[in-house]
């Protein structure tokens, strides 16, 4: 009997870890399930944006304190937060031009916060816009003229980054002799001076933020402060990008042309890369040839390593 009861004994501190043992198990799959789902949740939510206190273009303050500045920034905040395609987009070309615009600003006197304008212009991109206007800084033709781009059907300067943006900052400069306040000059950016001042004289004020204006000029100021915000500190905006995921400068070299070209894909070919590359880094030239018959020089982009991947 004593035997037995030993026995009996065991048995039941086996059963007692054994149950131990799943319970603990059980509690453990819980918490792992409970992170997992909290992970997700968090991973899932929506949040609503802080507006900051202090916040400026251009060096000028934004009047944050009032409401309907706030909302204004806050729509435009959370349409660019959360339409993380296009954002992540702008944060990736960023990197590769933002360094060319900078420069080029700087060396105009321009505030380095017109870079942002470009962003929301044309997304960096060199677009069409339903009107005409085209290129990384959206000029229509006549003004690009107006600012010495060369237009024709074989060469337009507005796909050319360097020189249109040399010629948005003789547009931005003569805009600011006239109002003497950058923000003022970014909403004529969109609108035209001559509707600007039309508004400016008919509400009898002089500061954008008291203007009441069509519904893309009244968002546009506020776009740009919100690209400024969240491309300035993209991680506090919820952006993960590593800096392998980032859109590099490609080296090139510059090949120097004063007379014509028959065909640039065979161009192309005799400096080792093809017409694919050679366009998308001279998307200024608009056909397969160049007539060129005032032999002028142009400076012709050929990248150093075919369009491979580069990097930092």
């Amino acid at each position: 009997m004593k035997n037995g009861n030993n026995y009996a004994y065991l048995i039941v501190i086996f059963l007692a870890l054994g149950s131990m043992k799943m319970m603990c198990s059980s509690t453990t799959d819980n918490t792992m399930e409970q992170a997992d789902n909290q992970d997700n949740k968090n991973k899932q939510a929506v949040y609503a944006l802080d507006i900051p206190e202090k916040l400026a273009f251009a060096g000028e303050a934004v009047p944050t304190e009032k409401i309907d500045v706030r909302e204004a920034l806050d729509r435009e905040l959370l349409v660019n937060t959360y339409w993380q395609s296009q954002t992540l987009l702008f944060i990736k070309r960023a990197n590769r031009f933002f360094p060319t615009i900078e420069k080029i600003l700087k060396e105009n006197g321009i505030p380095d916060d017109f870079k942002y304008l470009a962003v929301i212009e044309s997304g960096l991109r060199n677009v069409v816009s339903p009107a005409g206007a085209s290129g990384y800084w959206q000029f229509m033709r006549s003004t690009g003229k107006s600012y010495n781009l060369q237009i024709t059907k074989e060469i337009d300067e507005r796909y050319h980054l360097e020189k249109a943006t040399q010629a948005a900052c003789r547009y931005l400069r003569d805009s600011y002799k006239r109002y003497k306040n950058w923000t003022l000059v970014a909403a004529s950016y969109n609108m035209g001076q001559g509707g600007l001042n039309k508004q400016l004289t008919r509400q009898e004020v002089e500061n954008y933020y008291d203007l009441l204006l069509n519904k893309e000029t009244a968002r546009y100021v506020y776009r740009i402060l919100a690209v400024k915000l969240i491309l300035s500190d993209y991680k506090k905006y919820g952006f993960h990008v590593r800096k392998k995921d980032l859109y590099y400068p490609i080296p090139y070299y510059t090949v120097q042309v004063d007379s014509s070209v028959k065909n640039f894909a065979s161009f192309a070919q005799k400096l080792s890369t093809n017409y694919k590359i050679l366009k998308r880094l001279n998307p200024w030239l608009r056909q397969k040839y160049l007539s060129n018959k005032t032999k002028k020089k142009y400076q012709i982009k050929i990248p150093q390593s075919n369009g491979r991947i580069f990097k930092e």
